[in-house]
Parts: C-alpha cells; sequence; structure tokens
C-alpha cells in the first residue's frame, strides 16, 4: 500500500458525505517529506511527526462539493495546525538550546559526570516558570480558536442533518 511505503496511515477525521478527490491542501512540514494520500481518498490523512515539532499533520479532504461554511471549517483547523505547528517547532527549538546550555555549565564543564533527579527537576521548574506566560497566552489562544472550530463543527452537522431530513422528506413522500 503507498501509505505504508510512506510512513503514514488514513484516519477518519470526519463522519458526513463525501464526493469525489478534489484539491488537496496540505500544511506543509519544513523539516520532514511531504507526503500525498492517493488522489481517490476520501478521508483526512495523519501523517509522520514533524521532526521539529513533534506533531503530525494533517492533509484535509477537500470535497469537490465543499460549501462555503465547510470550508470555513476547514481553513479554520488548517490555520490552527499551521498555528501549533510553529509554536511547537519554536518551543521546542528554546527548549533544546535551554537544555544544552543547562548541560554545558554543569556537565561539560567536567566538575559533574552526571545529573540526579533533583537537579534536572530545577531546570525543568525553572524553563516552566520562564515560559509561563508564553503559555498561558498559547492556552488563552488555543481554547479560543478550538472554540471556533467546534462551534463550525455543529453548524456543518447541523447543516447536514436538515439537507438529509429535507431530502428523506421528499424521497419518503413518493
Amino acid at each position: 500500500a503507498p501509505a505504508a511505503r510512506r510512513g503514514a496511515a488514513p484516519r477518519r477525521r470526519q463522519r458526513g458525505r463525501r464526493a469525489g478527490g478534489g484539491p488537496r491542501a496540505a500544511a506543509p512540514s519544513r523539516s520532514g517529506p511531504a507526503f500525498r494520500p492517493p488522489a481517490h481518498s476520501r478521508h483526512d490523512w495523519i501523517g509522520p511527526p514533524d521532526r521539529l515539532s513533534n506533531l503530525r499533520p494533517v492533509i484535509f479532504h477537500v470535497p469537490q462539493d465543499e460549501s462555503a461554511l465547510e470550508r470555513r471549517l476547514r481553513e479554520a483547523r488548517q490555520d490552527t495546525q499551521a498555528w501549533n505547528q510553529q509554536f511547537w517547532a519554536q518551543q521546542n527549538a528554546s527548549f533544546q538550546q535551554s537544555i544544552f546550555t543547562f548541560l554545558r555549565q554543569n556537565l561539560f564543564s567536567g566538575q559533574k559526570a552526571t545529573l540526579n533527579a533533583e537537579e534536572m527537576a530545577d531546570f525543568y521548574k525553572d524553563f516552566l516558570s520562564k515560559n509561563f506566560r508564553k503559555h498561558m497566552r498559547y492556552n488563552r489562544d488555543w481554547y479560543k480558536r478550538n472554540f471556533t472550530i467546534t462551534f463550525l463543527m455543529g453548524q456543518v452537522a447541523l447543516v447536514r442533518a436538515l439537507r438529509w431530513l429535507r431530502w428523506k422528506k421528499k424521497n419518503v413522500g413518493n
């Protein structure tokens, strides 16, 4: 299977009517090889973890008959994915730099051969304290984005349910 060779497996992300294999919009990874689901796929695909952020990118399925509301939802999800990717890539780089500096000061100077759990816990506590405001802003913004996505998902589900009920009423009456 092509997905197995690329290290990715298909996973369903949304329920609902799917039609055709329209254009795909990916959140490209700066650090890993791009993967592409087959053109006939009708589901979102989850890719391998990004080297910098450790997040798995999603290739969102774009139905040919995508409504404006469904497009808004997909674009909100893509924007949130790109925002998450950027934040965690920067956060992980900052962490790597901090831990390298800490280890250089404590181990590479030759004073100690190892660090105990308490010394490492002090480093982690200090790192989290220094980044507290950044994490609070991230959490606040993530909740806002997630609420918007959830609200849009509810709207899409309602529109689909009403469309199905109208179709059923029309076809059952015949």
